[in-house]
């Protein structure tokens, strides 16, 4: 229970029931269509709202709530006939068989009055889906307005009354039944906004009540209510029921118990005992029973993890190491086991930083393929598109009320859709530094909810960050001084990255807790070394005659003259790393052999030489053999 309230009531209703001597309207928002943990006939119970309500101001004495909606009219609560007949009596209602009479607001009003003032029996009139009775709350229609005002004048005019003896058995009943309480009005609204405003501060009779998600020791106890629904409960032993409470209640940090109790039906229709739990949370949480970071095959990709990295991106044995071992924390369950609940953060988070064209992002799509076996599957982001502030709402949705706000956000549909994923967030420092604040909840609690109210998760997914700060810093004259060099040791470089990544954020930013949530993963890429160069370059080359065999079915060769003066060529500027060897290679072979073969009849050939590369004025030629 809610550690504000001693009563075995929810804090919202505790201070409902204080205040109902002194309030005459109450508006309660938020988590209005939860289920509450109340005490019933000494034993913690499950209710929705309604019954929670009625529950507690049964217990001082009132008799029945009219309770009002668009849709419905006017109804009674409890439906039982004693309290329709005392209903239509008491505030002459004219219920249909059903047990409901079609209400304007106007009528509604009138039904008001009659209930604050009445002495005869303790009532409660509830305007239920409130949210509901204006479509532009702060600009209502004559008749909303005219009905708002008539409220307010109920709200101030009322007075708290003592029923008459005669009121029947349920007061009488009441331990406090002589005590003089308002015959309340209660608002159930969405949001506090959806009322007009004028009408929540002009009132002192009014009194609002923001009711929130449970909190911890709530989630704990609805677990303990949940446990005897879980398979193999009764057969558990006192440390495996501890664990499934400890469980249920970490992971669903954030959720309604109504949807805990949605995760315990989903666990019985699936045949998971209370062991599984978690596996029950992630279903609900992603849509998905099965669990790819807990197949085999997955186990046995990673441990080839580091050949298959070391063939693709080349000379980064420290980035790839740290990056392994990161990936076989996901694997393991270990990612923030230091911390008491871990569980909704994502399976991993690396920050990827170090010069341009060393093969960060080559690095991220390479995960993807040994996760998810297509380099493809990974979902990325370039966040040099969200330097303004309001771009942000393309990434996460469109508040209400703005254009596309239907749509949802980029980010969020994505993870919707691929719930078990591999994110990229490539040159991070590039996007507005408002919308990094949004990462602190992704990286804290794994969820992000967006525009339209609806929460997505990133706990079966990993995040990467890729970026290139801490190769330029400015400098005492407010220009951009290179930080780093080529042909600087590894150490140095890791160095001089880190701490000017640890300023950026600190200084530059002033959001030191984004850094903190990053914490150790930052992955520091050295620069291309030469041996390197020619390993990627070489690698290139085969990447190229794979093509020119599948485009036309010939074997392409190069002497070793025409290696040795693309070695020149490619490699006497290393600074923009494979990036710029790639580019280079392009202007020096790939514009030149196409040219060639374009305009060489080579119908028939097998194999074709590149015997020599000449260039004349910048432009290069080759010269084939066939």
């Amino acid at each position: 229970m809610d550690d504000a309230s001693q009563t075995g009531l929810p804090k919202w209703l505790a201070d409902l029931d204080r205040l109902l001597a002194i309030r005459s309207h109450f508006v309660l928002s938020g988590n209005i269509r939860d289920t509450f943990l109340i005490e019933l006939d000494g034993a913690p119970t499950l209710a929705p709202m309604m019954r929670a309500l009625w529950l507690r101001l049964k217990q001082r004495g009132y008799a029945f709530f009219a309770v009002w909606d668009r849709v419905d009219g006017i109804s009674v609560y409890p439906k039982e006939a004693a309290a329709q007949r005392d209903a239509s009596s008491l505030l002459d209602l004219k219920l249909k068989d059903d047990g409901t009479m079609a209400a304007s607001l106007d009528a509604l009003y009138e039904v008001m009055k009659r209930a604050v003032s009445l002495k005869e029996a303790r009532v409660a009139v509830v305007v239920d889906f409130a949210s509901r009775i204006s479509a532009n709350a702060q600009h209502p229609s004559a008749d909303e307005q005219r009905f708002f005002v008539g409220c307010e004048k109920l709200s101030l005019h009322a007075a708290p009354v003592i029923p008459r003896p005669q009121a029947g058995a349920a007061a009488e009943a009441a331990a406090d039944a002589r005590m003089p309480l308002f015959n309340p009005v209660i608002w159930l609204v969405n949001r506090e906004q959806d009322l007009p405003s004028w009408f929540l501060l002009d009132s002192e009779r009014l009194t609002t009540h923001v009711i929130p998600r449970p909190d911890y020791q709530t989630r704990l106890a609805a677990a303990e209510v949940f446990a005897p629904l879980m398979a193999g409960h009764e057969e558990a032993a006192a440390d495996a029921r501890a664990q499934y409470l400890r469980t249920f209640a970490d992971n669903t940090d954030g959720m309604t118990l109504a949807s805990m109790g949605d995760i315990v039906q989903l666990a019985s229709q699936s045949v998971l005992g209370i062991a599984d739990i978690d596996d029950a949370i992630r279903s609900y949480k992603v849509g998905a029973l099965d669990n790819p970071w807990k197949k085999d095959y997955l186990k046995e990709r990673i441990r080839g993890a580091m050949v298959e990295i070391e063939d693709r991106v080349k000379g980064q044995t420290q980035a790839a190491t740290k990056t392994v071992d990161i990936l076989m924390r996901s694997v393991t369950g270990l990612t923030g086991a230091q911390a008491r609940s871990s569980s909704g953060r994502p399976r991993g988070i690396l920050f990827f930083a170090g010069p341009t064209g060393v093969g960060k992002t080559e690095l991220a799509k390479t995960l993807t393929k040994i996760i998810f076996g297509d380099e493809r599957a990974y979902i990325r982001f370039d966040m040099s598109e969200f330097a303004e502030e309001h771009n942000s709402a393309r990434l996460l949705g469109a508040p209400p009320g703005y254009v596309g706000y239907d749509a949802g956000g980029e980010l969020t549909n994505a993870m919707r859709e691929k719930p078990f994923s591999v994110v990229l967030f490539d040159e991070i420092e590039k996007a507005h530094p408002r919308l990094l604040d949004k990462f602190i909840q992704i990286l804290e609690d794994g969820r992000l909810t967006d525009g339209r109210g609806e929460t997505v998760y990133f706990s079966e997914s990993i995040i990467i960050f890729t970026s290139n700060l801490g190769i330029y810093v400015e400098g005492p004259d407010g220009r951009r001084v290179q930080n780093v060099r080529p042909g600087d040791s590894y150490d140095k470089v890791e160095r001089n990255v880190r701490e000017a990544i640890s300023n950026h954020f600190r200084y530059t930013l002033g959001r030191p807790e984004i850094l903190n949530r990053i914490g150790e993963n930052i992955v520091v890429f050295n620069f291309i070394v030469p041996d390197v160069a020619v390993m990627i370059l070489d690698a290139m080359l085969r990447n190229i005659a794979r093509r020119v065999e599948e485009e036309h079915g010939m074997m392409l060769e190069l002497s070793q003259v025409a290696r040795g003066k693309l070695v020149d060529a490619c490699l006497a500027d290393l600074s923009l790393g494979g990036r710029g060897i790639g580019n280079q290679l392009e202007t020096a072979l790939i514009n030149p052999l196409a040219r060639a073969i374009f305009t060489t009849d080579l119908k028939g050939c097998e194999r074709v030489v590149v015997a020599d590369i000449t260039e004349c004025d910048k432009v290069y030629t080759v010269t084939l053999q066939h």
